[in-house]
C-alpha cells in the first residue's frame, strides 16, 4: 500500500472513532477540528522538514484575498466564533458581519480565477490581522509560502498564482479528505463550501448547527463544484478503510 493511502486511512479511521463517540452531539465539531487542526500541525512539520524556511509571518495578509473552501464543521465552528467575539469587536468600532455581508456581495458565486482577479481582501482580516486565525480552517491553514515577493507580485496581477509550500498542500488535503470522507461514511453533509456565504448562511440560521448534525446539508447554496461529488465520492470509496 503507498504511504499516502496508509496515511488517509489512518486519518479516515481515527475521525471515525470520534464520530463514533460524538455523533448527533454538538462537541462533535470541536472534538473533530481539534483532532484535524492537531493532526495537520504534526505531520506538516514532517513532511516539510526539508522545504525551504516559510515567508509567512504574523500579520501578512498578501494571500488573503483568496476563495476558501471549507468543510461544515470548520463553517460551525466560525461562525460559533463570530458570534462569541462580535459585541466585543463592536465595542472597537469593527462590524466584521457587516464586512463579511458587503465582500459577500461582491464575490458570490464567482469561479476562482475570477476571484483572485477581482482581489477583493477577505473580511475576516482587521486592522491588519486575521481574527478567526485561531480557529481559521485548513485551507489557510495549508497555504503558505517560501517567497513574500512572489506572493505580493502574485497578489498584484504579476504572476498567475500565489506560490505555496507542497508539502503544507498535500498534507491539509490528506487530512481534510479523510474527515471529508468518514463525514460522508456517518451520513452528514461532508462538501466543500464557500467560506463567506457559508458563514453568513450559519449566522442568519441559529439552528444550522443543529441541522448539520441531524444530515441536512445546511450549506448546500454555497457548495464548491469543481470537483464533482460522485467523483470525490468514488476517490474516498477506493482510499477508504475496509
Amino acid at each position: 500500500m503507498h504511504p499516502d493511502q496508509e496515511f488517509f486511512q489512518a486519518l479516515h479511521r481515527a475521525f471515525d472513532a470520534t464520530l463514533a463517540d460524538f455523533t448527533g452531539a454538538p462537541p462533535l465539531i470541536d472534538a473533530l477540528l481539534s483532532q484535524a487542526f492537531d493532526s495537520f500541525a504534526g505531520n506538516v512539520a514532517i513532511q516539510c522538514r526539508d522545504e525551504p524556511p516559510l515567508a509567512c509571518a504574523r500579520g501578512c495578509s498578501t494571500c488573503c484575498t483568496l476563495r476558501v473552501g471549507a468543510t461544515a464543521t470548520e463553517v460551525l465552528l466560525v461562525s460559533r466564533f463570530l458570534r462569541a467575539v462580535t459585541p466585543r469587536l463592536l465595542d472597537r468600532g469593527i462590524d466584521l458581519v457587516a464586512g463579511l455581508r458587503a465582500a459577500d456581495a461582491r464575490t458570490a458565486g464567482l469561479p476562482e480565477a475570477a476571484r483572485v482577479a477581482l482581489r477583493q481582501p477577505c473580511p475576516f482580516v482587521a486592522q491588519g490581522a486575521c481574527v478567526i486565525y485561531g480557529v481559521r480552517p485548513l485551507a489557510c491553514r495549508g497555504h503558505a509560502s517560501h517567497d513574500v515577493s512572489a506572493c505580493m507580485d502574485a497578489a498584484s496581477g504579476r504572476l498567475l498564482q500565489v506560490p505555496h509550500s507542497e508539502g503544507h498542500r498535500q498534507v491539509r488535503s490528506m487530512v481534510q479528505n479523510a474527515m471529508q470522507s468518514s463525514l460522508r461514511d456517518a451520513g452528514l453533509a461532508w462538501g466543500m463550501y464557500e467560506l463567506n456565504r457559508a458563514v453568513l448562511i450559519a449566522m442568519d440560521d441559529e439552528h444550522s448547527e443543529a441541522r448539520w448534525l441531524r444530515g441536512e446539508d445546511v450549506f448546500a447554496p454555497s457548495a464548491l463544484a469543481e470537483v464533482p461529488a460522485r467523483e470525490m465520492a468514488e476517490v474516498f470509496d477506493r482510499l477508504r478503510p475496509h
